[in-house]
């Protein structure tokens, strides 16, 4: 958004920004009496007049100079002025024709540059801007309240299939007894499946309280997904680790494995040196009805770290009747 050139009402009075309401009257009907183009002999003084009530209409009502004491007291008259965050939310309603309003905000703000009072209170200045209702020369401004954001720990399981669940907040102020505690707030929410580690859910209007006429704000929950004692998560995709024998590896299997939805039947091909397999469509559950993410099986080939006897024996005849070399093609087996 372009900026606009600050103008300090403080200044334009006369008075310090602790003046009062009564103090800020005085000025007000002091300078006017001044630059009234009726009885003013100055030049310049139908620009001054328009400048002095412009300050006043916006510091006499203290909703609307408690948000432009908010732009902060650090600001020179004629700089650059670029409305600072957090005001893209702010919109003020002016009176059109019967009970009909204008309605200007800051994200809407296009094209050059704009007056100071335009750019923050959204049309031109019509000396009536005060707070009111019913269409009778009266504006409002309304500001949406701060968005909130809190962290929601779930297991896979509840990723996968959805859960409805109560959390309790902790938001900031004192609870009704003024001690200073915060008060605790309870919520149900239905969280849907699909969701996944980093997912943000958006609960409308659970947030920060609106000012003026403004709603309140959202509260988006981030979701945290609890380590599982099985399965570790990527996005939708889940990995595993599976265990087999080296008869499973040499011979092939069929062998049962874990998923979200139950047991599955993973087929271990023959001759299998490790590695990774994948069953397609096992993973966590996605947004959209009948879709998931894989399940990846980690392979990982085990032997038995003591022998009965016949175990012994039988492996003691497989190395006699075996020409199997694994080493027969391995750089470590050459000479240099």
């Amino acid at each position: 958004m372009p900026p606009v050139q600050f103008q300090d009402y403080y200044e334009i009075l006369g008075v310090p920004r602790t003046a009062s309401q009564d103090d800020v009257k005085k000025a007000y009907r002091k300078l006017a009496r001044k630059y009234h183009p009726d009885v003013a002999k100055v030049a310049d003084a139908e620009e001054k007049f328009k400048q002095v009530t412009e300050a006043y209409e916006v510091l006499k009502d203290p909703a609307t100079r408690k948000k432009y004491d908010a732009l902060g007291a650090n600001w020179k008259t004629g700089q650059d002025f670029t409305p600072p965050p957090g005001w893209e939310n702010v919109r003020f309603r002016t009176p059109g024709r019967g009970r009909q309003y204008r309605e200007f905000d800051f994200g809407n703000l296009r094209g050059g540059h704009s007056a100071f009072f335009d750019a923050l209170f959204g049309g031109g200045f019509d000396g009536s801007f005060v707070r009111g209702g019913g269409g009778q020369g009266p504006g409002e401004w309304a500001m949406k309240g701060a968005d909130h954001e809190a962290e929601i720990a779930l297991s896979l399981e509840e990723c996968h299939r959805g859960v409805h669940t109560t959390i309790s907040l902790q938001p900031g102020g004192r609870d009704e007894s003024g001690h200073g505690r915060r008060a605790t707030k309870s919520l149900a929410v239905d969280i849907p499946r699909g969701v996944t580690n980093g997912s943000r859910i958006r609960l409308s209007g659970q947030g920060g309280g609106g000012q003026g006429s403004g709603p309140a704000g959202d509260l988006f929950l981030r979701v945290r997904t609890k380590p599982h004692p099985t399965f570790s998560l990527d996005g939708h995709d889940l990995s595993m680790a599976l265990p087999i024998s080296p008869w499973e590896a040499a011979l092939g299997a069929r062998v049962t494995v874990a998923t979200l939805d139950g047991n599955a039947s993973l087929t271990i091909p023959p001759g299998t040196q490790g590695g990774r397999l994948r069953l397609r469509g096992r993973g966590l559950a996605k947004r959209k009805p009948g879709e998931a993410g894989d399940l990846y099986v980690d392979i990982e080939i085990r032997v038995p770290k003591q022998l009965s006897e016949q175990e012994r024996g039988l492996f003691e005849e497989l190395s006699k009747q075996s020409r199997f070399n694994p080493r027969a093609n391995s750089d470590q087996t050459k000479g240099t």
